[in-house]
C-alpha cells in the first residue's frame, strides 16, 4: 500500500534548531510518522521533547553551537552512541541579520554564513560518512528559503547563505546518490516564525507580502509536516537534488 512508503517507523532523525517554530513542527511530524528524534540546539528544547515523547518516541537532546565547526563530529558521534544509528538529517538551524548592504558588517556576514551554510555542508558531510558506514543510505533535507530564488533586501548574508544551500543541495545529491543518499531541500515561504517577526510587525510590509501570496496568509509550521515526511521517507527515493517551495504560491505570482 502506498501509505506504507511514508512510514518512518524505527528510523532516527537528527533535527537541528528544533526548539521552536518550523524546526519543532518538523521534528514532531517526523515523530508522528514513527521517528525517534535527536534535537540539536543551543539549549534543551523542553517543549519539543515533551511533544515527541508524548507520541511514544525517544528524544535525545544535544546542546551545540553549530556555528562552530569543531562541534559537528561530536554531534554525530553522540547521536550514534545513544540511538545506534542515523537515518535522516534535517539541517534546519539558521539565523538572519537585517541591515543595508552599504553598512553590513563582516561579523554579521560570518555569523550567518557559518551557521546557515558552512555548518550545513560539514554536518551533512559527517552524517553522510555515517550513512556510508551503515550501508543503508539515508536522507538529508536542507532548509532553503524564498531567498534561494530571489535577492531580497537588507539581508545580504542570509540571501548568500540560502542561495548556497540550494546549490550544495544539488551538488551533494550528484555526488552521494550512488551511496543511496537522497539530498533535497525545502524552501519555506513567508512563515509566521521568530525570523519574520519584524516583517509581520511592519503593517505596510506585511500587507505587501500577503497581497502577493495567492493563499492569502502567512505559512505555519504545520504546512511543512507533509513535505518533511515525504522527503524523509521511502516515498521520495527517486527525488534527488530538488528544492521544494512550500510558499502558498509566492513564486508562482
Amino acid at each position: 500500500m502506498i501509505l506504507d512508503a511514508f512510514t518512518l517507523s524505527g528510523k532516527v532523525a537528527v533535527v537541528t534548531g528544533c526548539d521552536t517554530g518550523l524546526g519543532q513542527g518538523m521534528a514532531v511530524a517526523l515523530a508522528q510518522a514513527g521517528c525517534d528524534i535527536v534535537g540539536v540546539n543551543r539549549k534543551v528544547p523542553e517543549e519539543t521533547a515533551r511533544r515527541v515523547t508524548a507520541l511514544g518516541r525517544r528524544f535525545m537532546a544535544i546542546r551545540a553551537d553549530l556555528g562552530l565547526q569543531d562541534s559537528l563530529q561530536s554531534v554525530v558521534d553522540s547521536a550514534v552512541a545513544e540511538m545506534g544509528r542515523i537515518d535522516i538529517l534535517v539541517n534546519n538551524a539558521g539565523t538572519i541579520r537585517r541591515e543595508d548592504a552599504l553598512t553590513f558588517s563582516e561579523k554579521d556576514w560570518d555569523d550567518v554564513v557559518n551557521l546557515n551554510l558552512k555548518s550545513v555542508f560539514f554536518l551533512s558531510q559527517a552524517v553522510a560518512k555515517q550513512f556510508i558506514r551503515q550501508g543503508r543510505g539515508g536522507k538529508i533535507i536542507n532548509i532553503a528559503s524564498m531567498l534561494s530564488f530571489q535577492g531580497g533586501i537588507r539581508v545580504p548574508s542570509y540571501t548568500a547563505s540560502k542561495s548556497g544551500v540550494l546549490g550544495i543541495t544539488r551538488l551533494l545529491a550528484n555526488e552521494w546518490a550512488t551511496h543511496g543518499i537522497n539530498v533535497n531541500a525545502i524552501a519555506p515561504g513567508y512563515m509566521a516564525t521568530n525570523n519574520t517577526q519584524q516583517l509581520r510587525d511592519d503593517e505596510q510590509r506585511s500587507r505587501e507580502i500577503l497581497d502577493r501570496i495567492p493563499a492569502g496568509r502567512w505559512g505555519l509550521p504545520e504546512d511543512l509536516q507533509g513535505p518533511i515526511v515525504f522527503l524523509a521517507s521511502q516515498a521520495s527515493d527517486y527525488v534527488n537534488g530538488h528544492t521544494l517551495a512550500v510558499d502558498g504560491g509566492w513564486l508562482a505570482r
